[in-house]
C-alpha cells in the first residue's frame, strides 16, 4: 500500500515551501491564461454607493492613481462645496493636470431651499457634463452625484444619457449612496460599501484628515 500523503502539519519547512511554489506556479498559469482574454479597452463607468464609508475615498485614489499615470482628470463635488477638504487642498496644487471644481451648496437639510440645491446641482452637472464631453480630461469624477438624483434634483435618464454618448475611452466615477437602478445597470463597475461600524454611531464627531 502506497504511503499516505503528509500533512501539512508533518511536512518539513522544505516540503512547505516546494508545495507552495508549486501552488502558485499553477495559479498564475491559469491567471495568466484568463488575462490573455482580456483583450478590450474602454472607458469606464463606474459606481462607489452603499451606507459604507470609502466612497469618495475609493474614488479619490483612482483619481490620484490616474494623476500618477500622467492623465488629466476632472472632479466635481456635487454637495461638499463649502468643505475645505484634504482632496480639495491637494489637487488644486497640481495646477493644469486637475480641474477642480467644488459647486454644491450642501444638502436640503442645511440650505432648506429645495430650489437651491435643484439650481446648484444643474449648474454642476452642466459642468461635469461638459468635460465628460470634452477631448481633454482622461477621468472624471462626479462627487456624489448619487445623493442629488435620489432627491430628484436632476433626471437619472439624463445623467445615463450622457454616459451612453461620452468618448469611448472617457472614464466616469460617480459616487454617493442609493444610486439609481438606472444608472447602477447602465455601469461598468458598481461597488457597494457595506457599513459594518462607525464611530458615529458612537457619538464620534467627523474628524480631519479622516473624513474630510
Amino acid at each position: 500500500m502506497a504511503e499516505k500523503s503528509k500533512t501539512l502539519e508533518n511536512m518539513t519547512e522544505e516540503e512547505l515551501n516546494a508545495r507552495h511554489t508549486d501552488k502558485m506556479k499553477k495559479k498564475k498559469a491559469a491567471r495568466d491564461k484568463i488575462i490573455a482574454t482580456k483583450t478590450r479597452e474602454k472607458g469606464l463607468v463606474m459606481v462607489h454607493t452603499g451606507k459604507g464609508k470609502g466612497k469618495s475615498t475609493a474614488a479619490f485614489g483612482v483619481v490620484f492613481r490616474a494623476l500618477g499615470n500622467g492623465m488629466k482628470v476632472g472632479v466635481v463635488q456635487f454637495v461638499k462645496g463649502k468643505w475645505q477638504t484634504g482632496e480639495r487642498v491637494i489637487l488644486e496644487k497640481l495646477g493644469d493636470q486637475v480641474t477642480m471644481t467644488a459647486m454644491g451648496d450642501g444638502f436640503t437639510w442645511e440650505t432648506q431651499d429645495r430650489q437651491r440645491d435643484i439650481d446648484a446641482a444643474r449648474a454642476a452637472w452642466e459642468r461635469a457634463k461638459e468635460m465628460i464631453m470634452d477631448d481633454e480630461h482622461d477621468l472624471v469624477l462626479c462627487d456624489e452625484l448619487n445623493i442629488v438624483l435620489r432627491y430628484d434634483y436632476l433626471p437619472v435618464e439624463e445623467i445615463v444619457e450622457t454616459l451612453r454618448n461620452k468618448p469611448e475611452m472617457k472614464h466616469v466615477i460617480i459616487t454617493g449612496r442609493n444610486a439609481k437602478d438606472e444608472l447602477i445597470d447602465f455601469a461598468d463597475l458598481v461597488t457597494d460599501m457595506t457599513m459594518v461600524k462607525h464611530p458615529f454611531r458612537d457619538g464620534v464627531k467627523a474628524q480631519v484628515g479622516i473624513e474630510f
